[in-house]
């Protein structure tokens, strides 16, 4: 079944720059097909549970305004996404007029609306994190091999830095500073490195499958998820 887009409009004041981990979690006390499905120890030949079509699921990153010190300004443009497959919007839906909280922070969610992925031949993600790959050359030769594996024909390559502050308001500089967009999640306080990646020259049918299956892992953090990329 194919995957969709579930966007939530969303109010409040702040909230953490870095709020993968913290969403999930708030996430996951209203919708808990939203942790990972568990694998059986044995084949039973039993059906398979509904749970199973939640895997691949994701989180997009809130976006808004950077307001400095690791904060993120909500708009009124500010959207709770979830990319999931269609048969699990009724359950989704069940997020409408909660109120989460992210860390010390609460936000109100509202209305949603379902969108159909729509292909482009340039897709972009601000955080993709494949385990064991931290250095940009063999982290985007970790990339390439992956869209092979998935049979997805593209271009991909990471994002030059053009400004000194980061997304999460952060900034590094000196000889060990990384030409490219690098970005942390943390986990458990935990920070977990990746990198910002484009995917260029995608045929249709390649840029859908991109945008269903992702790179990388910490898919329900964020990650790994792709959009057209407008800029």
């Amino acid at each position: 079944m194919a995957k969709i887009d579930l966007a939530f409009n969303l109010t409040g004041k702040q909230i953490p720059a870095d709020h993968g981990y913290l969403l999930y979690g708030a996430v996951t006390r209203h919708v808990p097909g939203f942790h990972p499905p568990q694998r059986p120890v044995a084949d039973t030949g039993a059906r398979s549970s509904p749970v199973s079509l939640w895997e691949g699921a994701g989180i997009h990153p809130i976006n808004g305004w950077l307001a400095g010190n690791r904060r993120l300004n909500l708009t009124p443009r500010s959207r709770l996404t979830l990319r999931l497959d269609a048969t699990r919007l009724a359950e989704a839906m069940g997020l409408a007029g909660k109120r989460l909280l992210l860390g010390d922070d609460e936000v109100q969610v509202g209305v949603p609306r379902s969108y159909a992925l729509k292909p482009a031949a340039r897709l972009y993600s601000r955080l993709v994190i494949i385990k064991g790959f931290l250095e940009p050359e063999q982290f985007l030769d970790a990339v390439r091999r992956q869209l092979e594996e998935k049979g997805i024909d593209g271009r991909a390559g990471l994002i030059r830095r053009e400004r000194e502050a980061s997304f999460e308001g952060r900034s590094k500089s000196g000889p060990d500073r990384s030409p490219f967009v690098r970005r942390t999640l943390s986990i458990r306080d935990r920070p977990v490195v990746g990198y910002a990646v484009v995917v260029e020259e995608l045929a249709a049918d390649s840029s859908i499958r991109l945008q269903e299956l992702g790179i990388g892992g910490r898919r329900r953090f964020g990650c790994g998820i792709f959009v057209p990329d407008r800029r």
